[in-house]
Order: structure tokens, then C-alpha cells, then sequence
């Protein structure tokens, strides 16, 4: 659809031009910029993140190391995009504690991908199993499955915070399923999780509330299941985020 106030095209979605006597046209650029618009508007961005993109990123002045790192992590997630859909692995796994830039960077890449004219949604993991759940009827044994649907059919899943949910035998049939499915069918999946995993080196003890005590961080196998997890990573580059300070109470720039 053609932007109505364009003036390039006037609203019709045409720009006209004339060469040796002939005339020709093409489609404006406002068509694909409107369909961009709209794309973004079905992927259900949070306010918070609609304007995310790899060069709103702040990288830390202040903390060479932490610099490199987020440098190299930003790199390998634009790098996704840039392969698009040609990649090895039809996925991203972004793991990190929280505060250092998974969702930004995260829902930076969708973006991209949306101007591109493919097609994706953004679902907070805790707020869709609310959703699936809340869509089933108990008395007619059905659900209008719309946000379980649109989880396994959408070309491009940005997944928020996965695991952030008590572990029942319900999560973990239908995380396990969601997963599968687009495993299955090698669709892209773009997750990100606080989650410690062993398999990249995330297994330490935190401190405890007891004094010479200690206690061990929930893996994301604990939360989503063996099966989901071992489908998780051979479908998705695995992308380990640098500790850093809380990305989210650094100064905020005007563009971010």
C-alpha cells in the first residue's frame, strides 16, 4: 500500500518517468516502506524496543574488555541477519544474565529482517504460555490456539526470556512441541535467555542467603526440558553475551 501524503507518487504507489520518448513506470519506494511499517506493526515490538537497532547499541566507553565483547556479540547477530535466510543454523540463542543487551539486540536483528519485507512476531515467553493457556476451554477441551498458531507458523519467532516460567509438565509439552515444530521445519527461531547452560560454561555457584553456604543458578534445561533444550541448540547459533554492567541503566542516548 502506497503512503497517501508520498511526494514522490502522490498516493498511487507509481513514479512515472520519461526517456527518449517513452514512458515508464515503476513502484515508489514508499510501497515498501509502508509494508515495512505495517510488518513492524504485526510483529508486536514492545514500546520499548521499536526503535532498537544495531546502531542505537551503546557500547560501554568505560570498560575496554566489556567493549570487545559486545562488539564481537553485536557482530555475529547483525552477521545473522546479513546471511539471511542462507544461515547454517535457522536460529539464534542469545544467553546472558539480564541487563546486557539480549533484547535489544535481539529484536534489532527482527527489525532488520522486517524491513526486508519477511515476517515475524516478537512474544515474551511468560506472556505467551499465558496467552496459550488462557485460549483453552476447559468445558469444550479446545483452544482458539491463535498465539499457539502464530508461534509455530510465523516465519521469524523472536522468543523473550526464555525459561522465565515455573517448570510443569504443560510448559514443557508445549515449549517442547513450539520448539519441534520449527525445528522440524527449519524455521527461524531468534530466543534469548537468562539461563545458565553447562555447555557454555555457565554451571557456578551464587552466593546464598546462608553464610558459607551456596547455591546453584536454574538451568535451562531444568526450565524448558532436555528435549527442547537439546533441539535448541542444534537448531541455533549459541551467542554467549560478555558480563557487563546492566546495559539498561546505562545513560540512554537521544537515538536509542
Amino acid at each position: 500500500m502506497a503512503k497517501l501524503d508520498c511526494k514522490l507518487c502522490s498516493g498511487t504507489g507509481w513514479t512515472v518517468s520519461e526517456q527518449d520518448g517513452i514512458s515508464s513506470a515503476e513502484r515508489c519506494s514508499c510501497v515498501a516502506e509502508s509494508q515495512a511499517e505495517q510488518m513492524e506493526k504485526l510483529a508486536q515490538i514492545p514500546e520499548n524496543y521499536q526503535r532498537a537497532s544495531f546502531e542505537n547499541f551503546h557500547l560501554p566507553d568505560d570498560n575496554p574488555t566489556a567493549r570487545r565483547g559486545l562488539s564481537d556479540v553485536m557482530l555475529a547477530v547483525s552477521g545473522f541477519t546479513r546471511i539471511y535466510p542462507k544461515n547454517p543454523k535457522p536460529g539464534l540463542l542469545l544467553v546472558g544474565p539480564p541487563g546486557t543487551g539480549k533484547t535489544h539486540l535481539a529484536v534489532a536483528a527482527l527489525r532488520l529482517l522486517l524491513a526486508r519485507g519477511h515476517e515475524g512476531v516478537f512474544f515474551d515467553y511468560q506472556n505467551l504460555l499465558e496467552r496459550i493457556r488462557s485460549s483453552y476451554n476447559e468445558k469444550l477441551g479446545t483452544s482458539t490456539r491463535e498465539a499457539y498458531r502464530s508461534a509455530l507458523e510465523t516465519e521469524i519467532l523472536l522468543l523473550d526470556d526464555l525459561g522465565a516460567h515455573r517448570v510443569t509438565d504443560w510448559v514443557e509439552d508445549t515449549v517442547t512441541s513450539i520448539v519441534n515444530f520449527r525445528y522440524n521445519h527449519r524455521k527461524p527461531l531468534i530466543a534469548t535467555t537468562n539461563l545458565v547452560d553447562p555447555d557454555i560454561g555457565g554451571t557456578g555457584p551464587e552466593k546464598s542467603q546462608v553464610p558459607g553456604a551456596h547455591s546453584f543458578r536454574t538451568t535451562l534445561e531444568e526450565r524448558v526440558g532436555e528435549r527442547a533444550r537439546s533441539r535448541l541448540f542444534e537448531m541455533c547459533r549459541v551467542i554467549r553475551m560478555p558480563s557487563v554492567n546492566d546495559y539498561r541503566i546505562k545513560p540512554q542516548r537521544a537515538d536509542r
